[in-house]
């Protein structure tokens, strides 16, 4: 959404630990991984999907892009759902797209709390209206336009062209086939979580038949690990995050310091599905959970979230099926594939 794209991009996902850059391509009808890196960002350059400091999240999207050795200019990135307004509205069908815009403006400054010079606003006609055989739904998405234009200006500073800017829980509809896969009937007519826990934030997106029906954000992740191990073993932050990295920590850290983190990642998750529960009018449970992000990697996470939920819960990698270029490693990508659900999507925007 809000821009125009060509064939190849590179989806670059920023979030509030790490730039995360993917390129895909195509062989047959089979996707492969041509190029990926990984770049951790400083604690505060980026603030709960907020960027504060534009100059270091360039300079680390630089060091992300050389480490992929990717050379695709051309970029997909997307906006926090917390920072996006969207709105379902049906519309007379048969109208000219100049008579869309005109309709579309009306109803959004119905919606919308700011002045729309100071938005940027896209809509999609998603089909013919449930309740009305003559009208159409369209979907409604607007960001504040600092919002935008920093993620484009960053970018630009990193050498690179912005193509598409798109909404975070849309590209979990988009990488969601994917995923699905490895779901039972392929999803279809499922309800499924998926569970995105990053470093501060965690988010929850309810897919049903593969369609986002609901997301929340929380602020919930890995960090608080980090801070449990910076306490208990009298490290400093970045000591602490180094050897959390490196899996290099003394032998009593999975039972004092990681297995009560498992237990409240576990009834964090388990409490926001119950608010999702509270309040939807259709779905008072979910048929699975697919858990994403950093966090997602823990060893044993899913098994506890199954455990406590009595729902199948699984660990998302959708490069699973993918064939993989000559610089991609094997063993770091499935390592980092729960992290780059994102970065997948927005690759994917490569062959809409």
């Amino acid at each position: 959404m809000f821009g125009q794209k060509k064939t190849s991009l590179l989806g670059i996902d920023i979030t509030s630990s790490a730039i995360k850059v993917l390129e895909l391509g195509k062989r047959g009808d089979r996707y492969a991984v041509e190029a990926y890196g990984v770049q951790p960002l400083p604690a505060e350059a980026v603030v709960e999907g907020r960027i504060a400091d534009a100059g270091e999240v360039s300079r680390v999207v630089k060091r992300a892009v050389k480490q992929s050795g990717s050379k695709v200019k051309d970029v997909a990135v997307a906006v926090s759902g917390a920072s996006v307004i969207t709105k379902k509205i049906s519309l007379p069908k048969g109208l000219s797209n100049r008579e869309l815009e005109e309709q579309v403006t009306i109803e959004a400054e119905q919606y919308i709390p700011y002045p729309l010079e100071e938005v940027m606003l896209d809509f999609e006609v998603v089909g013919p209206s449930k309740d009305d055989p003559d009208a159409v739904e369209i979907v409604i998405a607007a960001s504040r336009r600092e919002n935008v234009d920093t993620r484009i200006e960053l970018l630009e500073d990193a050498g690179l062209k912005v193509k598409v800017v798109d909404v975070e829980a849309y590209t979990m509809e988009n990488v969601f086939p994917l995923i699905a896969q490895h779901l039972p009937n392929h999803g279809q007519g499922m309800t499924v979580a998926l569970v995105d826990i990053g470093a501060t934030i965690t988010t929850v997106n309810v897919l049903h038949d593969g369609k986002v029906v609901y997301t929340r954000e929380q602020s919930f992740g890995g960090r608080l690990l980090t801070e449990d191990i910076e306490r208990y073993y009298g490290l400093s932050y970045q000591e602490a995050g180094q050897a959390k990295r490196e899996n290099n920590l003394p032998e009593d850290y999975a039972q004092k310091v990681l297995s009560p983190f498992k237990r409240t990642m576990t009834e964090h998750i388990t409490r926001s599905l119950q608010f999702f529960f509270s309040v939807s009018r259709q779905h008072d449970t979910v048929d699975h959970i697919v858990l994403a992000g950093g966090c997602a990697s823990i060893p044993g996470v899913a098994t506890m979230l199954e455990q406590e939920t009595g729902t199948p819960a699984i660990v998302a990698n959708p490069f699973v099926d993918m064939l993989l270029g000559p610089k991609v490693k094997a063993q770091a990508l499935s390592s980092d594939a729960p992290a780059m659900v994102t970065a997948c999507g927005l690759a994917m925007r490569s062959f809409d």
